[in-house]
């Protein structure tokens, strides 16, 4: 039987700095191994046919240079694509522009690794305020969409149980765990132990509608 905890918990999760062009960028780390081939692993995320099948409705052209749109949620450009092993694209939400890297690496015959890197500029109030739980809280629930998608037994949270899901007690206990965790990945990273834990406060509140703690 498919746990949410379990889950949250079998993730990797890590918060640093990258150089670009136009300045000093945050990085948001998320990783995690899967019971599948490098080749499903991949298929998984760059088919559009299974895509929708955990994550978002996609529509657009998903090749070289083409353009992606994820349903009232980010679209972009992919930028570069090296199957079965590596993409880049651009993630374009409102008027703000971050980017993605994807990387999927085997692990033994069987078994298939899987880092997201989401790259953003983001002035440090808005850290200060939410730190890296403001993206990695949602990506959290994407991969828990995949390992549910990867699972193939009917268990986990399906896309269209997501909402319903998201709005139970086990699916805020997630979102809570979520937060906690990146704030100890932020504080790993060098944040103010206090600061990292009032901004992981701040990132569950938002999640799940609870108060402050």
């Amino acid at each position: 039987m498919f746990d949410a905890t379990e889950q949250i918990n079998a993730v990797q999760r890590q918060v640093g700095r990258r150089t670009l062009e136009a300045g000093e960028a945050r990085v948001t780390t998320i990783s995690q191994t899967y019971q599948a081939t490098a080749e499903d692993l991949w298929d998984a995320c760059t088919n559009a046919e299974r895509i929708p099948r955990w994550f978002l409705p996609v529509s657009g052209d998903l090749r070289l240079h083409g353009t992606y749109e994820l349903q009232g949620n980010a679209h972009g450009t992919i930028e570069s694509c090296e199957p079965p092993h590596r993409f880049t694209a651009t993630w374009e939400y409102g008027d703000e522009v971050s980017w993605i890297e994807v990387r999927v690496t085997p692990v033994g015959d069987e078994r298939a690794r899987l880092d997201l890197d989401h790259i953003a500029h983001v002035d440090q109030d808005r850290w200060t305020q939410f730190g890296p739980g403001a993206v990695g809280v949602g990506w959290d629930l994407g991969l828990l969409g995949l390992a549910s998608h990867l699972a193939g037994d009917g268990s986990g949270v399906t896309p269209e149980q997501s909402a319903e899901w998201s709005a139970s007690d086990e699916g805020r206990r997630a979102m809570e765990l979520s937060s906690h965790l990146w704030g100890a990945a932020s504080i790993a990273a060098g944040t103010d132990a206090d600061e990292a834990k009032a901004a992981a406060n701040r990132t569950t509140a938002f999640y799940t509608g609870a108060p402050e703690a």
